[in-house]
């Protein structure tokens, strides 16, 4: 049964996947394209595609992802697939009205242009894939090895795209052009790696109080997360302690922080990023 909270929670996911969409669109279609110069995924290939024969690249890439979507339909589930399906459609009419409206670049030097375009892109391609979109193709490709393995977004699809970027030489012949698609490449996998991780960034807390029973109960009503206490022996009182240890995400940090320090002020605290975390509500395990 869908619950009223559950739908306005899936709204509000399909409105990030939009604007991610349409972000990473804009940097393409206003930045890049008009330039001739293209980047990785199913959105270079039908770039490429476009500078060779003038199909339009919204339906290339529908058609290029359908195909794609198709195959993975086993691997990652009809409610993957479905979503995808809703992407791919908002994506290739993101690419049709873009392509429309943009006929020349927004930014008349070529250097910033495609730094603009590329960074804009990954940052659309960040913010969809953190509320539970994709831009399909490669990212399709990525996300089936990432079912399996800990890759990184960018390093699983750093060959193909190579390949994808270097075809673009054998239809422009523009030495200028493929130096900077690969500029663009290199730009995109940087930015979109500091905000798809940015984004499940998580820390773990030692606390050290008197009052920890009472930040862990509030930990636990409040934010809905475990703590866990750990004995400790002060080297220097010679007294045993209990240390609160606490792992939350991100958008908890600050909540976390301010519990500490509304029920104890003089708490010594200790705040430190975490490479990554594996377990219930965090990420799985996968080797």
């Amino acid at each position: 049964m869908i619950t009223r909270r559950k739908l306005l929670e899936e709204v509000k996911n399909y409105l990030f996947i939009t604007i991610g969409l349409g972000v990473f669109v804009f940097g393409w279609s206003a930045f890049m394209t008009p330039f001739e110069v293209t980047g990785g995924g199913v959105a270079g290939i039908a770039a490429v595609l476009f500078f060779a024969t003038k199909i339009p690249i919204g339906i290339t890439t529908f058609v290029l992802n359908a195909i794609l979507i198709a195959v993975a339909w086993k691997i990652l589930g009809t409610k993957f697939c479905v979503n995808s399906l809703i992407c791919t459609f908002l994506l290739s009419l993101f690419f049709s009205i873009g392509q429309s409206i943009f006929t020349h670049p927004i930014v008349d030097d070529m250097f910033m242009s495609v730094i603009i375009g590329a960074s804009l892109s990954a940052l659309g391609v960040g913010i969809a894939i953190n509320w539970g979109g994709n831009t399909g193709g490669l990212d399709i490709i990525a996300l089936m090895i990432g079912k399996y393995r800990n890759i990184s977004y960018g390093k699983v699809n750093i060959v193909a795209n190579f390949i994808i970027v270097g075809s673009s030489f054998f239809i422009l012949g523009d030495v200028q052009k493929l130096v900077y698609s690969f500029v663009v490449l290199f730009v995109y996998m940087f930015v979109a790696d500091i905000v798809i991780d940015g984004y499940r960034q998580t820390y773990q807390f030692m606390v050290f109080s008197n009052k920890n029973k009472e930040i862990a109960d509030r930990i636990n009503s409040e934010l809905h997360r475990g703590a866990t206490f750990l004995k400790g022996y002060g080297s220097y009182n010679r007294q045993e302690s209990d240390v609160l240890l606490i792992v939350a995400h991100k958008t908890d940090k600050v909540r976390v922080t301010r519990i500490i320090k509304e029920i104890d002020d003089s708490a010594f605290i200790t705040i430190t990023k975490t490479a990554s975390v594996f377990g219930k509500n965090f990420d799985k395990l996968k080797l």
